[in-house]
Parts: structure tokens; C-alpha cells; sequence
């Protein structure tokens, strides 16, 4: 028997246990070792906040339009930075170049399961290279919207970026950023993640409770303000004061998760009158600008490299291992209600094994 995790409700979360799925052609078994939960995406269906609860998305169209939200729990299986050991090959695949044979270590998408079946095409190439921490492949899908985001930039070396949210996704573009040639101005209201920001190379810290980040973006730059910024702490204050922080022409990248209305967005002013350019980074796609030449496989694959490398770290982003089943409950309640002391979690299934 397997086990999953899914949301029967608004902040309830449970374990339950699934039969084991019969092995299809073209396709791999894989025991889940570490699922890193995402404390953006995934708090959205936690919380009951995400679109996808009360609207319908029409993917023709590309427009959410009202939808049925009578009965939208439960949730299962979501997740999206899930590493595990290849037990099974599918007898047609076994031995082609790329797919993973048994025993190989693997990362992918296949949600917090603790065991699954996906497509060998999606794995293929997808083994973790000899001597890499297999935590650190958890970060390889967050790692991408961060770089996509830092994509989306197109800072150039000596320009001043604002980043705006150093959980775990903003403290990944922190760290892109500097290794761009950038000078990062990090931007929370967290201490303990701005010490992290600082060694990860930002150039300077802002704690936003007390100091205007806009106000320090000038006073860095001869009253100009930062070149870019990027917001990724999903909330519509950091994003309006992203775009003060910038200079005229200056450009704001957009890579939060916004929930409801833009409260707080006064678009009327320094957006306004700095004809500010404002982009959408979503990890979809690349920007547009790139789309010849960048995609999901090669953003991830990058991140997987510069970690391999020793270029970045996201191993130390790891607060807490919690074991599966026990620990999924409280694991998701911290990061609800006590953000500030939590920065990635980490589902670990190999106790179970």
C-alpha cells in the first residue's frame, strides 16, 4: 500500500492510503525518498484562496470563468518537487538512451505520494548526477520559477535589482541574480531570511516593517532607483512597492501568486508617472523573448547544474524534515500560521521504507 496527501478541506489535510497502481508501458515506478512542499502554490488550495477551488479555467479560451465550487475538495496528490529511487522499467523502454534504469535516483513532478507511476518520457534524462545531495534535487522545479523570474529581468551586470520576498523562491533569484553580475537589494520583513539573502550575496537588506525599500533603491543609486525589480512574495503591497522602488522606465516582474483583489495596487501613481514597465513571470512558459531558446526542461536542468556545480546552495534553505504520515498535518499548519519560523519543508518518506 502507497499513501497520499490531499486537502478534504479548508486547512485540513490528511494521509490516506492508495492501492498500488499496475505498471503501464512506457512508464517507471518510483518510491518517493524527499517532497518539498511549496509554501505558495500549495497554501492557496490549503487555505481554499486558489482560483482553481471557485472558478472554472477554460484552457481553450484562456479565461477562468464561474464554475461549479460546490464540492472542491478533496485535493490530492499535489506538489511539485518530489525525488525518488526507480524501482520498476517498463520492459519497451528498459535500456533506451535516457530513462532511468532501477535503483537509479530521479527527480520530477508526481506530487506527495509515496509512490508512483509516470511516464518514462517525463523522467527521461532526469536521474540525479553521482555525489548531489538528493534534497538538493527537491529544489529543482522551484529553482526554475526562480530563474524564470530572473529570465524575465534581463538585468544586465552592474544594475540594481530590488527582490522582493526572500522565501525560498526569492532567495533562490537572490541568488541567481548576484551570480548574474547584479547588485540585490533583499527586501522582507523576515530577519533570519535577510541574513540568508546577505549570504547569498545580496548587496544590501531591507526589513520592510521598518525601512521603505523604495527610499533605499534611491539612496543606493544617486536618487535613481533600482534598475528592475522582482516581486515574489505574492502579496499586492510588496508588489506596488516594488514598482516604487524602481526608476523611470525602470522594469517590475511580477512572479507572485496574487490571491483576490489588488488591495493596496495604486497604479495611479509612481507606476503612472515612471511609466513603469510591468511583466508576468509564470512558470508556464519563458518570456516570450525567449521562448526560441529557453523552455520548462532547460530552466530546470540549469538550476540542477548550477546546484551540482556548487554555484548555489538550497540544501541549507531546508528548516524542517517532517515524516510521512505523522508529521503532513502539523507540517502544513506551520507554514500557515508561523511562516517566519519555517523556510522549505521537506516531506520524508524513507523512514517508511
Amino acid at each position: 500500500m502507497g499513501t497520499v496527501v490531499q486537502f478534504v478541506g479548508k486547512r485540513r489535510v490528511e494521509v490516506t492510503e492508495t492501492g498500488e497502481e499496475p505498471l503501464p508501458p512506457a512508464a517507471l515506478r518510483v518510491r518517493t525518498m524527499y517532497s518539498g512542499i511549496s509554501a505558495g502554490t500549495e497554501l492557496t488550495a490549503y487555505r481554499g484562496t486558489n482560483p482553481y477551488l471557485n472558478r472554472a479555467w477554460d484552457e481553450r479560451r484562456r479565461l477562468f470563468v464561474p464554475g461549479d465550487a460546490s464540492a472542491p475538495y478533496p485535493v490530492a496528490g499535489w506538489g511539485y518537487s518530489e525525488v525518488g529511487v526507480v524501482t520498476e522499467v517498463s520492459a519497451d523502454v528498459a535500456g533506451q538512451p535516457g530513462i532511468p534504469v532501477v535503483d537509479d535516483v530521479v527527480w520530477g513532478i508526481w506530487g506527495h505520494r509515496s509512490e508512483a507511476v509516470v511516464p518514462a518520457a517525463k523522467l527521461a534524462g532526469h536521474a540525479i548526477p553521482v555525489g548531489l545531495d538528493p534534497l538538493a534535487a527537491t529544489f529543482v522545479r522551484v529553482g526554475a520559477v526562480a530563474l524564470n523570474a530572473v529570465l524575465a529581468a534581463e538585468s544586465h551586470l552592474g544594475e540594481v535589482v530590488t527582490v522582493f520576498g526572500q522565501g525560498v523562491i526569492g532567495l533562490l533569484a537572490t541568488r541567481l541574480l548576484t551570480l548574474s553580475g547584479a547588485r540585490v537589494i533583499a527586501c522582507d520583513s523576515i530577519a533570519s531570511r535577510l541574513a540568508t539573502a546577505a549570504a547569498f550575496g545580496a548587496a544590501a537588506t531591507v526589513d520592510v516593517r521598518e525601512t521603505s525599500a523604495a527610499e533605499v533603491a534611491r539612496s543606493l543609486t544617486g536618487g535613481r532607483g533600482a534598475d528592475v525589480a522582482v516581486e515574489l512574495s505574492g502579496t499586492h503591497l510588496a508588489l506596488h512597492e516594488a514598482i516604487r522602488s524602481v526608476a523611470v522606465g525602470g522594469r517590475v516582474v511580477a512572479a507572485g501568486f496574487y490571491q483576490g483583489d489588488a488591495i493596496g495596487l495604486r497604479l495611479g501613481e509612481e507606476f503612472h508617472h515612471n511609466r513603469v514597465e510591468l511583466v508576468c513571470s509564470q512558470i508556464g512558459g519563458p518570456p516570450p523573448r525567449l521562448a526560441g531558446r529557453w523552455d520548462q526542461e532547460r530552466m530546470n536542468t540549469t538550476f540542477l547544474g548550477l546546484a551540482t556545480d556548487g554555484a548555489i546552495d538550497p540544501v541549507r534553505l531546508v528548516s524542517h524534515r517532517v515524516q510521512v504520515p505523522e508529521g503532513v498535518a502539523a507540517a502544513y499548519q506551520l507554514l500557515d500560521e508561523r511562516p517566519a519560523d519555517a523556510l522549505q519543508v521537506v516531506l520524508d518518506y524513507t523512514e517508511a521504507e
